[in-house]
């Protein structure tokens, strides 16, 4: 192999393994890929070292290395994409991908998202069910709908003019918790207590958590420590939130 494929072929995986990291998958699974895939094309071996925010990789073909180091920006969790590219790895695999192929399906992946108007009542839904099997009543249920729909679509707003994800998830919180608090203030349920702890589950880190555990356990302590203190500073900055709206509304009075 010249030395002009290698470099090729290195720069295509350490995009994929950049991709992979930057929508949330972990980092065991990033190491399998990008080795599966560097062998696919041709690579003798990769060796991956992964921190918080950057990547090394090096590839390896009768004795020459390639080094080369990615930064890593976080775009958000989105599985359609890592499905993706796990994809193209088997493809690559089966011999049905080359390394121009795996350039040009590289070039091609954007993610995809649902549209808001089918998450926000999603989210509703699925809120308002915890607060039913919570054991809240039909009015604390709706309460709990209508809370956690406002609540993401103010989130989904601030998410799209770019606001840091610490803001995004306190004034969620607060304008979530805001809303609840209707059912201290009129008469409507006799469980108001459950919908105001139901409509603010939407907001819990479940994701990132998991990741950061999994990393962990499996040995990649930096990256799994720093996803598990992402995750708790965005508990907490839900946390500030919810406070701060029930101290306006009265209820640590």
């Amino acid at each position: 192999m010249y030395a002009d494929t290698q470099n090729d072929i290195t720069r295509q995986v350490v995009r994929v393994a950049q991709l992979l990291l930057a929508y949330g998958a972990e980092s065991d699974l990033v190491e399998e890929i990008s080795q599966r895939l560097g062998r696919a094309l041709g690579l003798g071996s990769i060796e991956l070292s992964i921190s918080s925010n950057s990547l090394v990789l090096t590839s390896l073909v009768h004795g020459r290395c390639i080094t080369t180091t990615r930064r890593i920006r976080e775009h958000g969790i989105n599985m359609r994409v890592v499905c993706e590219l796990q994809r193209i790895c088997l493809l690559a695999e089966k011999g049905l991908y080359g390394p121009n192929e795996v350039r040009k399906r590289l070039a091609r992946i954007a993610p995809k998202t649902y549209p808001a108007m089918l998450v926000i009542p999603m989210i509703g839904l699925s809120c308002a069910s915890f607060c039913h099997l919570f054991g809240g009543d039909w009015m604390a249920s709706m309460i709990t709908f209508f809370a956690s729909a406002i609540g993401m679509a103010a989130r989904l707003f601030l998410a799209r003019r770019h606001f840091n994800p610490l803001v995004v998830f306190s004034l969620t919180a607060f304008v979530t918790t805001a809303v609840a608090q209707l059912g201290y203030e009129c008469p409507l349920t006799k469980t108001p207590e459950l919908a105001m702890a139901a409509s603010v589950l939407m907001l819990v880190p479940g994701f990132p958590m998991i990741n950061a555990i999994s990393d962990m356990v499996k040995g990649h302590m930096n990256v799994g420590i720093s996803r598990w203190g992402h995750a708790t500073l965005l508990t907490v900055a839900s946390v500030i939130g919810i406070t701060i709206a029930m101290q306006l509304g009265g209820k640590f009075l």
